[in-house]
């Protein structure tokens, strides 16, 4: 499988896509290997995982570098979003301990009663390409604190960044019979969905976040889609700064090139403040600073496939066509 570069086109690398076969193998040996994990206890696990967390901070560079190379991500916020990531990680490594404690509820008579937590086993983590680190530590790293094993698989679009969580998790203690990638297209994801793995969880898109819950409906195992949103903005006119207002706006539009689950997808803005609020957008849109994304200062970089080019000139002369005014 080629990793491109797309502010570049360049191949910037080549993966060995796993094949049905291997994806089995990679399950049969975090089956095997789960159990030992579970039984290390949560002091043991919470120990791996704080070096994995040095781990972020020590190789950053490297890690942004390839996130911007094959995400077209603006290299400060690949750095943005390493930062975010070691605080989520750092914030459940402290609260681990006590939320994973079991729980007396009848300490007194013949039946006592309490609350043990338990893992689910194996789980499958099917992550997204725009924010691979924010979004894979809301998974792999509770799952494998709460002492479940991981068949972790990245977007093609996010594939190296994937490598170096597999390695670094590695690194840190977490054994190869724990902790295991799987790479490629679709397919890879469709031998998942077949495996009888004890739970799903997939950040994505409406559509195929239905389409696994479906597929695995019957086994009835936990299945958690985060999904995108319609995300819409509303602007007042009790506001003091339109200028400001409107730069934050446009942060939420194109804020990872306008790549978020939750950017800003419409403005509503009161009648009042509406010119003033368009004009302003304007100028802060033409301020924005198009380019190559691995430069210092670059705020908008490439979209992340050519397909996605194509997909939003339709958007915008669908626009046109229903009225819409082409400002810049």
């Amino acid at each position: 499988m080629e990793i491109i570069n797309p502010a570049t086109e360049e191949v910037i690398g080549l993966v060995t896509e796993d094949t049905e076969a291997t994806v089995k193998e990679k399950y049969a040996a975090l089956r095997t290997g789960q159990p030992a994990w579970a039984a290390l206890g949560v002091e043991g696990r919470i120990a791996c995982i704080e070096r994995f967390y040095a781990l972020l901070e020590e190789e950053k560079k490297v890690l942004a570098g390839t996130l911007t190379a094959e995400s077209g991500k603006p290299l400060q916020q690949s750095f943005n979003e390493l930062n975010g990531a070691r605080s989520r990680v750092r914030w459940l490594i402290d609260h681990a301990a006590r939320w994973l404690a079991e729980e007396w509820v009848v300490t007194e008579g013949a039946t006592r009663e309490k609350i043990v937590y338990e893992p689910l086993g194996v789980i499958a983590n099917i992550s997204a390409w725009n924010y691979p680190y924010l979004v894979g530590v809301n998974v792999f790293i509770p799952a494998l604190l709460g002492g479940n094993a991981v068949l972790y698989k990245p977007s093609e679009y996010a594939t190296l960044t994937g490598l170096h969580i597999q390695r670094l998790l590695h690194k840190a203690g977490v054994p190869e019979s724990v902790f295991r990638l799987v790479a490629g297209r679709g397919a890879a994801g469709e031998w998942l969905l077949r495996l009888p793995l004890d739970g799903y969880f997939f950040t994505g898109s409406y559509r195929t976040g239905r389409s696994i819950a479906e597929k695995v409906a019957a086994k009835l195992v936990p299945v958690q889609l985060e999904l995108g949103g319609k995300d819409p903005l509303y602007v007042m006119d009790d506001v003091e700064d339109i200028g400001r207002v409107a730069a934050a706006a446009l942060e939420g539009v194109v804020y990872n090139n306008g790549q978020s689950c939750c950017a800003v997808e419409r403005i509503y803005v009161q009648e009042g403040v509406y010119d003033a609020f368009v004009d302003a957008y304007a100028r802060e849109v033409k301020k924005l600073v198009i380019g190559d994304p691995a430069r210092e200062g670059t705020e908008v970089g490439p979209l992340s496939r050519p397909g996605q080019r194509e997909f939003l000139l339709a958007q915008i002369r669908d626009a046109v066509d229903k009225g819409a005014h082409v400002l810049y």
